[in-house]
């Protein structure tokens, strides 16, 4: 059976209570309507390649990140700190494109993005290219509470996350040498391609990303993401995860969305914000809105084989959609259980 999508029905009550006006931003829930839904990066994920060890690993992560957010929710948190909490347990495993396990920059430098989004309020917050901030999902939910602008970028963003008191790291923290080799690597393809093509062509590697969406007990809905961005990027590339509506979005009336891919395509199709306006315009399920953009937009635009999104709407049903062999991902719903896959034919 193919779950690369996988969609959650509430109780009949929930449903019921989902029926109200479009502009309605939030709706009574009980305590088991919570959801939460993960991803920690998409790319060429094959059983072939992957060790045992290291598939019981990344599994393992993903159900710690889980259980942090969900432990939230059950708690009577909000959303927006249930997404927080999961993507920090994220951004501090070396597993994934993200914090500690950021990708290279062309210079060897560790350029990091984040993103989170309300859905109650459409409030977002967001800092692209800054270094040594060990959770940038913190500082971008510092942007959203505690300014009125929305993008914070490089210097003055980690100016500011100092002002916040929030947690630095060493450039020792974010080494690891699977990222580093990963850097040598491509630049090795880089110059044989430069050398056949021209000076101008850059081999990238690496689409991995993490993020999430939850629904609270409050029927509220928020997205979070974070990356390291591309592997041997340069002139300060910012891809789509800081861009509300290209990689992160959130709508009480529709769905949170979280993408992870090639940023570029994403950015150029507003991805995240076209599951939203496909739900709202077109009425159709997350499910369908989120296949149609993963298959068919972003593939119009060269995007096949670039990535995949996570979307979860107010009722709970949720997407995990993705173009690539593979998408690490989870869910807890109300079983209260975690649920993980890597491939994409899980």
């Amino acid at each position: 059976m193919n779950i690369a999508t996988h969609t959650h029905w509430l109780p009949l009550t929930l449903a019921l209570a989902a029926l109200m006006v479009p502009g309605e931003t939030a709706r009574s829930a009980d305590s088991h309507a919570v959801t939460l839904v993960i991803h920690g990066g998409a790319g060429t994920i094959l059983r072939e390649q992957m060790t045992p060890e290291r598939d019981a690993a990344i599994r393992a992560a993903l159900t710690q990140a889980l259980n942090a957010g969900y432990k939230v929710l059950q708690d009577g948190g909000t959303s927006m700190d249930a997404v927080e909490a999961a993507v920090c347990v994220l951004e501090d495993s070396p597993l994934f494109n993200a914090g500690r396990g950021s990708v290279f920059t062309s210079e060897g430098k560790n350029e990091m993005d984040a993103a989170v989004m309300d859905g109650a309020s459409r409030k977002a917050g967001a800092v692209a290219s800054v270094q040594g901030i060990k959770n940038p999902v913190r500082a971008a939910r510092k942007v959203m509470d505690q300014t009125s602008h929305v993008m914070l970028v490089g210097d003055g963003a980690v100016n500011f996350a100092r002002e916040q008191g929030l947690q630095f790291e060493d450039s020792a923290y974010f080494f690891t040498q699977e990222r580093w080799d990963e850097l040598k690597r491509t630049q090795e393809k880089e110059k044989e391609i430069q050398k056949e093509y021209g000076s101008m062509a850059f081999p990238h590697t690496h689409l991995g990303t993490v993020g999430a969406v939850a629904l609270d007990k409050h029927g509220n809905l928020a997205a979070a993401t974070s990356t390291g961005g591309l592997t041997n990027k340069r002139w300060g590339r910012v891809g789509d995860s800081p861009l509300i509506g290209a990689g992160t979005y959130a709508d009480n009336a529709t769905c949170a969305v979280s993408c992870t891919g090639r940023g570029e395509v994403f950015i150029r199709s507003a991805a995240a914000h076209e599951v939203s306006a496909l739900m709202r315009y077109q009425q159709l399920s997350v499910e369908k809105a989120a296949q149609r953009v993963v298959h068919e937009e972003l593939v119009k635009l060269g995007g096949e084989g670039t990535g995949g999104l996570i979307a979860l709407d107010r009722r709970g049903r949720f997407a995990m959609e993705c173009n690539t062999p593979g998408m690490y991902r989870g869910y807890i719903a109300a079983d209260g259980k975690a649920h993980t896959f890597l491939y994409r034919d899980e």
